[in-house]
């Protein structure tokens, strides 16, 4: 076989889209081009920009590849941003300028290609850029300076003389196992997406969304704060045991911590206040200087032991001071495990250092994981080594006085006296002031230099407090930002290029000036304890529940995480507060809960697409899905309504009845039936504005606004009818389905064409045959209450002038583009049924046995604080001569039913001949509907018309239903006569037989019934199923 003819090959790389040469040789970034020359999709006029007016060739399409501006929401200086093409855009006719109402290309303005001068003058030089960390500068050396704090110094030999070094070592590896699954956790979070400004709170509340996230929010804020505090307590401690070797006091030991600390914090102040670059340029220096006090430290472990240091007990690494050191010796009230722990575990809470300044990061998703990861890793190993060498070399108690050396005839059973020294004395006087048990500088005495450590403890207590500082009110700054709680939003202001929270720094300060005044270490520390381990509690759920969701949504880059080791590190953090503290750990979740409280009533306007949005999807799915497994049973009844309200805003008074019926109980679905003409369809396609209309969001706004409990459904269709069917058929979720209609009355249909009145009641047929209940709402002021006479509105359930297919559909989209207006909320009308309904009745006419729904809906409405004033009666029909025994009969039955209802009465003019002159009313009526009996005319021709107008009465059908039809006539007089003040009036609607009773005829005995009435009328018909019951099972 031949190869072909290369001239003949159609050569496809000549219709790609052609780059310009200035895209070509532009710099990508995010995986895209920035040259601004690509095509541009930002505007209706200009569909593709590059390609210029040259028809599109079958390959030069509107399609553009993937790009990173589609997904962005920011913009990249120096270029105009890119957008996706729309739908319409893409699907529709390019001669179509007209988009629908919806038809935004994006929330920024539309942009065009060309650019005034003056836009390009200012865009010559680009916006200052803030100043941005890497890992190791931002988050690593971060972390760890807030990590080594006052704790490692002050308190850690302490701590290892109370608990022994195996059980200090237990303490350090339990913090490290609870921050470093905390670790775990805070990067999975943080790789899941593009990391702002907040840290800890952006974190939790964008993944557990604003409730949980906002309570934690402001409660770790506030440990920030309180840490500042201790920090600082912390170097005023040092500062003030300094003075106090050298003789020099201000006060008492007390006042002089106060003022120290109150002095340190104001600079601290000022350092924050001058930036973010000066704040990280004193962390070097803070950080450097702890290194050198560690090597000094380890040094000095190994030099041999003078005879001052001896006397204050240190001997150097001795095996015996080890294995005497390994075991715990509590003492005082703090002397317990869980004591020891609530004072260092603290130490460990600065693994968030660097996530809560990740808006100042180059790279937070990156720098967060890598950065914290390895903070825990390397303070761990250091906590672990300085608790076994201070406990391998000093002993727990000494004297430091020289003096105290072991004599030749003494009985010594210490271990000091194994190196010739004898503390007995101080130790059983609980005298010694030496000894990692009663000193807290013990580091310092083991130094080789010990000032390198007196300088260490300034740069850990000056760094971590600084870290603090600025942590604190990053987050409180994103938290009143989003404006989730009252009075707080004058601290979200930013200040300056890099947005600094100035307030914020103010408001950390007054907080942590009003701790230091407390200055005692060890009563600060616990404080904080348990918030910090509320805050990482929060963190390892967050990773967990947004795991166990299995939410498409949650794809974090960082994948060495577990689920369940979140979820224990949750737990363990729970309980550990309790244990801890128990008071504190109650005070802890009370405000959680109450800032919970608070915002899940005040319910803020946010959407964070969190985790707790995805499990509220999951469970409802988990629920419908369990419910194809449970059997129907007639005890369980609800009526679940499907309500033809069109936009739901324009009969409020239909909903708000349907709502008080199903509130809490059931189903409450809003159908809206928008029509257009079959023409339309045939040469446009469905017109995309009656499209939007009918699935437009503003009626569901407008629905949880009025706090209605309801779901809603817009279909479009060419008639109404055909509408209705597709809402009968397809609304509802497997066994949560509609299982009544309710529909308003239609008032308006003697005025209306006849065939608008036919397929009106041809909706309650099809209704029945789909083994629906039907319920028609009938007011005198009529239902809706719409204005516009351009709404989509159906008028074929309601008494407005217009007819069923009253949109009239836009015959193409050739009309010029307006500018896009917003659509303004829909009204909030009152209605009567909002109201208290008052000492008034609601009158059930219990006529004909439907299967119970007529007695059903009114004992629904009773239970409701609006309607349970009113009272019952109950109106059956009955003979005179038997009226007593029928009442007793009723009343029987409806007691079983225990329903609570009391009052009946029957009714045995019911089935007495109406007036003459309302009978001539409704004959007259029904005049306009008759088929015309010229006697002329033969029969085939007046059957042919009555199948071309099925709505036609002839002659034999009103004689047929003669009766039924005086019934009707009847039952008006006596509603007349017996509910004039009723609150509601609930009535058994007839129902006529298909084929046997024309629509028309039909809706005539329904209007005729419901005239003339001043209270609402409710015509209840059921599907003859029952939905009542007097048996338990």
């Amino acid at each position: 076989m031949e190869s072909p003819d290369a001239r003949n090959v159609v050569q496809l790389d000549a219709f790609k889209p052609r780059l310009s040469l200035s895209v070509a040789n532009a710099k990508i970034t995010h995986g895209g081009f920035d040259g601004p020359g690509y095509d541009n999709c930002s505007g209706y006029g200009s569909r593709v920009a590059s390609l210029g007016s040259d028809a599109l060739s079958a390959y030069e399409t509107l399609d553009p590849p993937p790009h990173y501006d589609f997904y962005t929401k920011t913009e990249v200086f120096g270029r105009q941003r890119r957008f996706r093409p729309s739908l319409y855009q893409l699907h529709n006719d390019p001669k179509d300028s007209s988009p629908p109402i919806y038809e935004e290309t994006n929330a920024e303005p539309i942009r065009g290609e060309d650019s005034s001068e003056e836009d390009e003058e200012e865009q010559k030089e680009p916006p200052s850029e803030p100043t941005r960390f890497g890992w190791i500068h931002g988050v690593m050396i971060r972390c760890m300076l807030n990590i080594w704090g006052v704790i490692l110094y002050l308190r850690l030999p302490w701590i290892t003389a109370q608990a022994g070094i195996g059980l200090t070592w237990v303490i350090i590896l339990l913090s490290s196992c609870i921050t470093g699954i905390t670790g775990l956790s805070t990067s999975a979070i943080a790789t899941n997406g593009k990391v702002k400004k907040g840290g800890t709170y952006f974190l939790i509340s964008r993944s557990l969304g604003p409730e949980l996230g906002g309570s934690i929010g402001l409660i770790f804020a506030f440990a920030n704060a309180v840490a500042v505090a201790m920090h600082t307590v912390g170097f005023a401690e040092t500062v003030t045991e300094l003075m106090y070797e050298h003789g020099a006091v201000m006060v008492d030991r007390i006042n002089d911590i106060r003022i120290i600390g109150i002095i340190t914090v104001t600079c601290l102040l000022g350092i924050s206040l001058a930036g973010m670059s000066w704040e990280s340029k004193a962390q070097i220096l803070f950080f450097l200087v702890i290194m050198v006090s560690f090597a000094s430290f380890i040094v000095g472990t190994i030099i041999p032991a003078s005879p001052e240091k001896q006397a204050k007990g240190f001997f150097s690494y001795k095996a015996d001071i080890f294995a005497t050191n390994f075991v715990p010796g509590w003492r005082g009230p703090d002397g317990s495990f869980f004591g020891m722990f609530s004072i260092f575990f603290p130490s460990a809470t600065g693994i968030l250092a660097g996530a809560n300044i990740s808006g100042d990061l180059k790279n937070p998703a990156v720098a967060i994981p890598k950065g914290t990861l390895m903070a825990i890793f390397w303070t761990t190993i250091s906590y672990l080594i300085i608790s076994a060498t201070i406990g391998a070399c000093v002993v727990r108690d000494a004297s430091g006085l020289l003096n105290d050396t072991l004599l030749s005839n003494s009985n010594c059973g210490d271990i000091s006296c194994q190196y010739g020294w004898d503390f007995t004395e101080c130790i059983a006087n609980e005298t010694c002031l030496y000894g990692i048990s009663n000193y807290y500088q013990s580091i310092g005495l083991v130094s080789a230099f010990a000032p390198l450590i007196t300088a260490g403890i300034f740069g850990a207590t000056l760094s971590s407090a600084l870290a603090c500082l600025v942590s604190a009110p990053k987050v409180f700054e994103c938290l009143c930002k989003d404006k989730l709680y009252p009075f707080i939003g004058i601290f979200g202001k930013g200040y300056g290029k890099n947005e600094e929270p100035l307030r914020g720094y103010l408001l950390t300060y007054v907080i942590a000036a009003c701790f230091i005044l407390i200055a005692e270490l060890n009563t600060i520390a616990p404080i904080i304890s348990n918030f910090f381990l509320c805050s990482y509690a929060l963190i390892n759920f967050s990773c967990f529940h947004a795991s166990i969701t299995n939410s498409p949504g949650w794809r974090p880059s960082f994948k060495f995480y577990s689920k369940w080791l979140s979820l224990l590190g949750a737990v363990i953090c729970v309980v550990l507060m309790f244990l801890l503290t128990w008071w504190a750990a109650l005070i802890a979740f009370g405000v959680v809960f109450l800032l919970l409280g608070y915002t899940v009533y005040k319910k803020p306007e946010v959407n964070w697409g969190s985790s707790v949005q995805a499990s509220s999807y999951n469970r409802a799915l988990s629920q419908c899905a369990g419910l194809n497994h449970v059997e129907d049973h007639v005890k369980n009844y609800r009526p679940q309504c499907l309500v033809l309200t069109g936009p739901p805003s324009s009969r409020p008074a239909l909903v708000d009845l349907i709502s008080c019926l199903t509130k809490d109980l059931s189903l409450m679905i809003c159908g809206n039936v928008v029509t257009a003409s079959p023409s339309a369809h045939a040469q446009a396609g469905p017109p995309q504005s009656v499209a939007q209309e009918a699935s437009s969001e503003r009626h569901v706004t407008w629905l949880n606004k009025r706090k209605v409990r309801s779901f809603y459904r817009g279909v479009v269709a060419a008639e109404l009818r055909t509408g209705a069917n597709m809402l009968l058929q397809g609304a509802g979720l497997g066994r949560i389905k509609p299982n009544v209609l309710l529909m308003g009355f239609k008032t308006n249909f003697s005025s209306d064409t006849p065939q608008a009145a036919h397929d009106y009641i041809s909706i309650l047929h099809d209704a029945f045959d789909l083994r629906y209940g039907v319920c028609l709402l009938r007011m005198k002021e009529g239902l809706d209450v719409s204005q516009s006479p351009q709404s989509h509105v159906n008028a074929g359930f309601d008494g407005g002038p217009e007819a069923i297919n009253t949109i009239s559909p836009p015959s193409h989209f050739q009309t010029t583009n307006p500018p896009f207006v917003p659509v303004e909320a829909e009204p909030q009308r009152s209605t009567g049924f909002q109201k208290a309904q008052g000492k008034k009745t609601i009158d059930v006419y219990w006529l004909s046995d439907d299967g119970g729904l007529t007695l059903l809906l009114p004992y629904l409405l009773s239970r409701r604080k609006r309607w349970a004033r009113c009272k019952v009666r109950v109106f059956v029909g009955g003979d005179a001569d038997t009226r007593e025994e029928q009442k007793q009969e009723v009343i029987a039955l409806i007691k079983k039913f225990r329903l609570g209802f009391h009052d009946v009465e029957v009714l045995p003019d019911v089935y007495q001949s109406p007036q003459p002159e309302s009978v001539h009313r409704f004959e007259k009526m029904l005049d306009r509907f008759r088929l015309d009996t010229n006697p002329k005319q033969d029969c085939d021709s007046g059957s042919e018309r009555q199948q071309e107008e099925p709505w036609r009465i002839t002659e034999q059908d009103l004689e047929r239903n003669r009766a039924k039809s005086l019934r009707q006539i009847r039952l008006n007089e006596v509603l007349k006569d017996y509910s004039r003040e009723a609150a509601l009036i609930v009535i058994t609607m007839p129902v006529g037989m298909k084929g046997a009773c024309p629509n028309t005829l039909y809706l005539a005995w329904l209007d005729f019934l419901s005239r003339d009435l001043r209270p609402p009328v409710l015509l209840v018909r059921g599907n003859q199923e029952n939905v009542l019951t007097f048996y338990c099972q």
